[in-house]
């Protein structure tokens, strides 16, 4: 199976159907305006349980990518992505999602605010992105992140999860204040246009 099929000069046509191996449909909706025109991105036709007992955002990510496409035998992209705090460790790093799990994230982040008086504020989000492709046994992972810092406080409607309290660096304003810019600057916007860029080169350098 090609990856996209391509006219002679390398002239893109049709799409390639892909499957987001997760069950958040914010991340379905994040990547479908990432992607670029050759990709048809679908989220998952069922909801297969993965356990991301990784201790990095890469072994998460390319677990779930692999269990999705062994179960689905189509083309998956996943993702494994989170918070990074450095003076608390790397905290809540891959347990981002986990972290008080019953709990809604306006209360996470006032947990975490209370954490970090009097420590420095520096952070990053940081995103592993994986293209398994069960057919053709090909495996894609890249990873990318964007340097910020923890606000004060609270601050903005948009996004989702952490985005009103996180700072990208160069900025004043949180991703929950700045949704749209979001969208271009985030972690998973680097990671899958990184990853989009390697597929469309292996897609080209077959086709030749």
């Amino acid at each position: 199976m090609e990856l996209i099929k391509l006219k002679k000069g390398g002239v893109m046509v049709g799409t390639f159907r892909i499957y987001v191996a997760t069950t958040n449909p914010h991340k379905v909706e994040e990547i479908k305006e990432i992607a670029p025109e050759w990709a048809e991105i679908l989220p998952s036709p069922e909801k297969i349980e993965v356990i991301e007992d990784g201790e990095t955002f890469l072994e998460n990510s390319v677990k779930k990518a692999i269990v999705y496409g062994k179960k689905l035998k189509s083309p998956v992209i996943a993702d494994d992505s989170g918070l990074v705090i450095y003076s608390l460790g790397g905290f809540p790093g891959v347990m981002s999602a986990r972290f008080m799990e019953e709990y809604t994230y306006e209360e996470k982040m006032k947990t975490i605010l209370k954490m970090l008086e009097g420590k420095d504020r520096k952070a990053a989000f940081v995103c592993s992105a994986t293209f398994f492709d069960f057919q053709r046994n090909l495996l894609v992972s890249v990873e990318d992140r964007v340097e910020g810092y923890i606000a004060e406080e609270i601050r903005g409607t948009g996004g989702f999860g952490y985005d009103p309290f996180f700072v990208p660096e160069g900025y004043d304003r949180t991703f929950g204040e700045m949704p749209e810019l979001k969208k271009k600057l985030s972690h998973r916007s680097r990671a899958f246009r990184k990853l989009f860029s390697i597929l469309s080169k292996i897609s080209e350098s077959e086709s030749l």
